[in-house]
């Protein structure tokens, strides 16, 4: 980081160095000319002399870039892949679910439970009507 850099931001509006460090005959030329009186330049050689220094103006730096995009479509693309694994992890790797997971299973379970009055001061039976047979 000793060396000097040019960089656009805009929180730092003057860089380290011109954006062209290397200049032609027409850019030598034009900064002869601009030892002189600044009304004698013309807006174009003003424009010039300012790309010399700097690539980009302020407007220019502000404006919205496409990059959001990008990001959001490598989501979408990331997001696929993942469903496509999860996809393919239910069908080939997992075991199928247990019979304990079905609903009729876990009805009679509910059943037994409240048969077997688990639980009766605070817990689960506790919510039971023994006598309409519905819940409290």
């Amino acid at each position: 980081m000793s060396q000097p850099m040019y960089l656009d931001r805009l929180d730092t509006p003057l860089p380290d160095r011109p954006w062209k460090d290397v200049l032609d005959s027409t850019d030598k030329s034009l900064k002869q000319k601009e030892k002189g009186p600044w009304t004698a330049l013309s807006k174009e050689e003003k424009i010039a002399l300012y790309r010399l220094k700097f690539n980009h103006t302020y407007p220019e730096m502000k404006r919205p870039s496409h990059e959001w995009k990008t990001v959001i479509g490598g989501m979408f693309i990331v997001f696929g892949i993942t469903g496509l694994v999860v996809f393919w992890q239910c069908h080939y790797v997992y075991p199928p679910q247990p019979h304990t997971f079905g609903e009729e299973w876990q009805a009679k379970q509910i059943q037994r439970m409240l048969d077997m009055r688990i639980n009766p001061i605070t817990g689960f039976s506790a919510q039971w009507d023994y006598k309409n047979k519905q819940w409290k």
